[in-house]
């Protein structure tokens, strides 16, 4: 089915422009190189209905769906635990009304510890406020089907921690990631779409950088790919002018079809 890629958000953990930074790109007039904390949504069709999956609730969501016009999410899918990718759960509260059920959140163990520990409020069961948000805890599997739509779980490296990436379709979305273990490389193949982590151009201890990027999309040869997690040392204009054909920089905002 004909399925669309929207980038909520493209930047890194601190977002561009970065706090009390004076740099190019900081100071950038090109809105590409404005980038909220990484996250998307994918939207498919189900029968008459739109579904709407999102991948990570970081603290940037309340103003990524606002820009979207997003109107309700189906399900959310989480990659890891840090704080720019969960943040923004509590703001799932208004769109979580709408539902008829309460909205799936699938995260692994972690994860899923994590979050019932920061919005305690919101798991803790002897908290009866009817304005919580109407959400659930359900464990993240090797393969999530949603709505008819498949979501395999592909294992990563963020540093020492373990992170998940997600393959969907003809795509697949790797953020937060240093290196994508063997065992990963057989879930990627035949893509249309890679969306993959490019911190910068200096290696970093627990992001991949632009080098180690293209060496990925090399391997796994996707017909086009996508930066993202991208710091406030790369502007927009003059990497895609430095990137293969076939390789673009993400920004907020942009919308890629694929086929799901």
């Amino acid at each position: 089915m004909q399925a669309e890629i929207v980038f909520l958000g493209s930047g890194t953990s601190m977002g561009v422009p970065t706090l009390g930074c004076g740099c190019a790109v900081c100071t950038s007039s090109d809105p590409r190189d404005s980038r909220m904390r990484p996250s998307i949504v994918v939207l498919f069709r189900q029968g008459d209905s739109e579904r709407c999956v999102l991948i990570d609730t970081g603290p940037d969501f309340r103003q990524q769906a606002l820009r979207e016009n997003l109107r309700g999410i189906d399900a959310v899918l989480y990659t890891h635990s840090h704080a720019d990718h969960i943040m923004g759960l509590d703001d799932l509260r208004p769109l979580s009304f709408k539902n008829p059920q309460k909205i799936p959140l699938y995260a692994d163990r972690t994860t899923t510890q994590v979050l019932q520990q920061v919005f305690e409020y919101t798991f803790s069961e002897s908290n009866h406020y009817p304005y919580k948000a109407r959400v659930e805890l359900l464990p993240l599997q090797d393969h999530t089907r949603i709505f008819g739509a498949d979501f395999v779980t592909v294992p990563l490296l963020h540093g020492a921690l373990e992170t998940v990436g997600f393959r969907f379709g003809n795509a697949a979305y790797l953020t937060d990631m240093s290196d994508i273990p063997e065992a990963s490389f057989p879930l990627l193949q035949d893509l249309d779409v890679l969306i993959v982590d490019a911190l910068r151009r200096a290696p970093h201890p627990s992001h991949s950088n632009v080098e180690t990027s293209l060496k990925f999309i090399e391997k796994i040869r996707p017909r086009q790919a996508y930066f993202t997690h991208i710091a406030h040392d790369l502007g927009h204009v003059e990497m895609e002018n430095e990137l293969p054909g076939n390789v673009h920089m993400a920004y907020d905002g942009l919308r890629v079809p694929f086929e799901l």
